[in-house]
């Protein structure tokens, strides 16, 4: 097959056609008018302001802003050669425009690329002219009269209605539309691409010609001759002949993370450095190609299944990082099943796209968060559109018993409620865009208006002056989550425990606040409606401290995903201090300091800080004289220092851990002892 890269660079204007309505709720209500041209308004008016802006901060003429902005555009999808193009055929007459001192709302509306039919509203970002909006379109006209441009009919403008293109552009948006991967040779769900829905949505597959060879898996044989589920694990210790998937991942419980979730968990993101003239720079639109064919999504950022570490400075890892943490033989066993738009209501059409097989995979941690689009549209009176809590329990519960005949026994499902959106407006209304922060022109509720104006936006109930509307919104969200909770309570399933977990927003802005933040920044700024980066890691880290469940089961599988120790006797309060202790932290918080104490003046344990738990080079192949040794050293099996020497980060945690749990009081140096295990059995570095 041909490389994708090699298709999209003849195609870049058919995938951000393709990709328009992809920030906006999915709808199948097919009576809603010219969503194409409204897209198309939104983004010429997104574009003309950013070449206006750039003249202004590099004082500079139009012509050489439009020529800059083309230059800080990548060479990949020919991103820059269209730019250039477009220059060459509207560049003339956004220029005349733009030295007129007409705005991007007249500019746009000038070119035809926003249209107010009869009847309909005027649809505009900026504060209108000073003179009447009629005089001025007609000004603007006869500035362009003879233009040809006006002639150009963009109605016929899909690039993929070409025959060359026609069936590259059918497969693609197949792909986007039933969230399986573009590139998939052996059909299993799972690619060696990055994206279009490739290994940033979902594992790695390692075998892309072989379909039994995929993330999740139980090992075929122990993984003894090939590595049957992509966790880099395979092969024969030649010294004891058993494998190495037995030896490190037996008894050690693996387990995979699946989301099913809308935009917000797909992490929707749109970089505020390409609509700010004052930040870009060549380096701006690097990952624009990348974002473009992830479908304006960053996965594998997400508080979920992201893999890569924040970019915003934040600790806190994604649950499969927590999980990869804990155990690396869950290492690449995630699966992000979301979509821009997502809802209860359309989930069906692109379930069939998650892959678990109840007989042959690992069990998984399953969450269930359309947090949005029940209650969200563009429509002008979204209302009537949202989802009744009875519809909603009908969808639920054919999604849950999907899942019921695809999981194995012993998953987990975690249904998330709904947020309260009236945050967006409460924090944002009054607040500048950031086009509008170069001249202070542009606040939210502005683009709240124009994106309501044209239907498009992500959530007219949240995102309204109507207050009336904003709490009709959240009493329905309220209801919705309620229904959640309802089935989670009533409900059983037999291959999975159900749980419900409220959208913890009020604890997230508490969180943030602690660390010095101000409520507004966990919202992304272009949009103005979906949860950030922060949001999404914080909202993670809440989950698995949640005090609010008095449920052992959801305990226990919170206790399990962190691979933390649950301190509630003497003895785990020691054990706990010692593994703090060994992971670089203090223990004062789980026990007393004189434990503290005595656990550093051990000069075993010291040495055992200074290597950090194994994960740096030790100074000899037997550490704290455990060769023929004193104290400690006689009892640490001489298997243990078999290890390599430059141990990975991250635990194996086996029956050693079980019978850490169950020692007495009394044996407190067998404790310490069980401890310096802990901290040094570790993965080998065949991982990646």
């Amino acid at each position: 097959m041909q490389s994708p890269w090699k298709i999209l660079t003849v195609a870049p204007l058919f995938l951000l056609l393709s990709l328009q309505s992809s920030a906006s709720p999915a709808n199948d209500d097919q009576s809603r008018p010219s969503l194409s041209n409204a897209h198309t308004c939104v983004g010429c008016v997104l574009v003309v302001s950013v070449i206006e802006q750039l003249a202004q901060v590099h004082n500079s003429t139009v012509q050489a802003s439009m020529e800059r902005l083309c230059s800080y555009l990548p060479e990949k999808l020919f991103l820059k050669t269209t730019c250039y193009l477009v220059i060459d055929k509207f560049g003339s007459d956004i220029i005349k425009l733009l030295s007129a001192d007409m705005n991007a709302d007249v500019v746009c509306h000038t070119l035809e690329f926003c249209k107010q039919n009869t009847g309909q509203p005027l649809c505009h970002l900026y504060p209108l002219p000073k003179e009447t909006w009629k005089f001025t379109l007609q000004k603007a006209r006869q500035i362009v009269k003879k233009s040809p441009i006006l002639k150009y009919s963009r109605s016929g403008s899909d690039i993929c209605s070409l025959p060359v293109l026609a069936k590259i552009c059918q497969k693609i948006k197949l792909a986007i539309e039933q969230s399986v991967p573009f590139k998939d040779v052996d059909s299993d769900k799972y690619s060696v691409f990055p994206t279009l829905r490739g290994y940033h949505w979902r594992g790695r597959d390692c075998n892309d010609s072989d379909e039994s060879v995929y993330p999740g898996r139980r090992p075929n044989n122990w993984d003894v001759h090939q590595d049957s589920n992509c966790n880099g694990i395979w092969g024969v210790d030649p010294k004891d002949g058993v494998p190495y998937e037995k030896k490190f991942c037996e008894g050690s419980q693996p387990r995979g993370i699946i989301l099913l979730g809308d935009s917000a968990g797909a992490h929707f993101h749109i970089s505020p450095e390409w609509i700010t003239a004052s930040q870009m720079s060549l380096n701006s639109f690097i990952n624009l190609p990348t974002a473009l064919t992830n479908e304006l999504d960053w996965p594998q950022l997400s508080g979920a299944t992201g893999f890569l570490d924040s970019t915003v400075g934040i600790k806190e890892k994604s649950i499969y990082l927590r999980l990869w943490k804990r155990n690396h033989c869950n290492h690449r066993d995630y699966q992000n099943i979301s979509r821009n738009g997502a809802s209860s209501r359309n989930l069906k059409k692109f379930i069939e796209s998650l892959s678990r097989n109840k007989m042959l995979d690992y069990p998984a941690i399953v969450i269930y968060a359309m947090i949005g689009n029940d209650v969200c549209s563009g429509k002008s009176d979204p209302v009537p559109a949202m989802t009744t809590p009875e519809k909603l329990y009908s969808n639920v519960m054919q999604t849950l018993k999907h899942l019921n005949s695809h999981l194995p026994n012993g998953s987990h499902v975690i249904l998330y409620g709904l947020p309260d959106g009236t945050f967006l407006w409460d924090n944002l209304h009054n607040r500048y865009h950031p086009l509008g922060q170069l001249n202070k022109d542009v606040t939210y509720a502005q683009l709240y208006s124009f994106l309501n104006c044209l239907q498009v936006s992500p959530c007219h109930g949240w995102m309204s002056s109507n207050k009336t509307l904003r709490t009709l919104t959240s009493e329905r969200a309220e209801q919705l989550s309620n229904t959640l909770k309802k089935i989670a309570a009533s409900e059983k399933f037999t291959n999975f425990n159900l749980f419900y977990m409220d959208f913890a927003f009020h604890e997230i802005i508490q969180e943030w606040q602690k660390r010095g933040g101000q409520p507004w920044q966990l919202i992304e700024p272009v949009d103005g409606f979906h949860p950030n980066e922060r949001n999404s890691i914080l909202l993670k880290g809440i989950l698995m401290t949640s005090q609010t469940l008095d449920n052992q089961e959801w305990t226990q599988l919170t206790s399990w995903i962190k691979g933390n120790l649950t301190c509630d006797s003497r003895t785990r309060e020691w054990l706990c201090c010692c593994w703090r202790i060994i992971s670089g932290k203090r223990c004062s918080s789980s026990g007393p300091k004189s434990w503290e104490r005595r656990i550093r003046s051990t000069p075993r344990l010291n040495r055992c800080l200074e290597t950090k738990a194994g994960t740096e080079p030790l100074r000899s192949t037997h550490p704290w004289g455990a060769q023929g040794g004193r104290g400690l050293g006689k009892l640490i099996p001489q298997t243990l220092w078999g290890l390599p020497r430059h141990r990975p980060k991250g635990l194996f945690f086996s029956s050693i851990f079980a019978k850490c749990l169950s020692l007495n009081e009394e044996h407190i140096w067998t404790t310490v002892q069980c401890c310096v295990l802990l901290g040094s059995v570790t993965l080998p570095l065949f991982l990646k």
